[in-house]
């Protein structure tokens, strides 16, 4: 195929705003085409969570037309984008090569089989729905921000969290979990990404665990600290809730009402994120290729964006 048959940049676009709408997006980001020349045409398709400079070298020297990423390029306000900064570097940079720069953030995280959903499906998240609604698309799918569902049987905390650990792409600064490790679990909430705004949202659909990124001491202690007291009450026949009192206390696979929840599990940020990746890769071309009757080529860059690259004075973590 001509590079004039392939997809129009314009084209490409209109496909990805259809698949993650930017009314999704939080009133404060500022998601979809950042670099680009609508007229260019595109045949490449690079995926990676964070637009670096590193990421942007790999990416061209893949020959890529467009680079998609989780990660905002410009978060706040900008004024120029001279030399002067590497923001304004990698501007130039994408520009000169003819790699258009689209952005999936916030509205990629609430879409159907968005960054939420590929996160919870990993984990084998059953009867799902989103943990903050937005709605439901025109074919009747839910979306939203987050993710809640049931693992198939209870698990241990700790196993769980080893289930996680399996399907979050490593790091040097790993995950990290809080709560009763021997405990059964079973029902989950997922949020990539920061979330520690978001704990009323967790205690109100009743999670056991709590798996997202960036949890800072004050909340993170705070919210553990809340979930003990809530299970010693529990404990003591105050403030039973109806998920609390269905377990049989003769089934010794049921999840105790009297667990603190929720137990916290603290993911690296952009790890949990690019699991969307899983989905976007074929999800994009192939509507790509539905709409234009071409389908692009794709690559992932799957190399770590976490900005740590040691960790020191670990502790005992049995």
């Amino acid at each position: 195929m001509t590079e004039q048959e392939k997809p129009s940049l314009a084209r490409v676009v209109g496909v990805l705003e259809t698949l993650y709408p930017l009314e999704y997006a939080e009133d404060w980001d500022h998601p979809g085409l950042i670099v680009g020349d609508l007229r260019d045409h595109v045949g490449r398709i690079v995926f990676a969570a964070d637009p670096t400079m590193a990421t942007i070298d790999r990416a061209l020297a893949a020959r890529a037309d467009l680079l998609i990423c989780h990660h905002p390029l410009l978060f706040r306000s900008v004024h120029e984008v001279s030399g002067n900064g590497v923001h304004g570097a990698i501007v130039g940079k994408l520009y000169r090569a003819h790699c258009a720069l689209w952005v999936g953030h916030t509205n990629a995280d609430v879409a159907y089989r968005g960054v939420a959903q590929a996160a919870a499906d990993a984990f084998g998240l059953t009867n799902q729905r989103p943990l903050v609604d937005s709605g439901v698309t025109q074919h009747g799918q839910a979306v939203g921000l987050g993710r809640v569902g049931e693992l198939a049987q209870p698990l241990r905390l700790r196993d769980f969290a080893s289930t996680v650990a399996r399907f979050v792409p490593s790091t040097t600064y790993g995950i990290q979990v809080a709560g009763d490790l021997d405990a059964l679990v079973r029902k989950i909430a997922v949020l990539p990404g920061s979330g520690d705004s978001n704990f009323d949202d967790v205690r109100a659909c009743g999670a056991d665990v709590y798996v997202t990124s960036d949890l800072r001491h004050h909340p993170a202690t705070d919210a553990l600290e809340q979930a003990r007291y809530e299970a010693s009450l529990r404990r003591d026949g105050i403030g039973m809730d109806n998920d609390a009192t269905s377990a049989s206390a003769d089934d010794v696979n049921a999840v105790s009402p009297s667990t603190m929840r929720p137990a916290l599990i603290n993911t690296p940020h952009s790890a949990i994120e690019s699991m969307w990746f899983n989905y976007a890769l074929d999800d994009i071309a192939g509507a790509v290729a539905e709409k234009s009757g071409y389908r692009p080529e794709t690559l992932w860059l799957k190399e770590s964006t976490d900005p740590w690259q040691m960790v020191l004075g670990l502790g005992d973590s049995r």
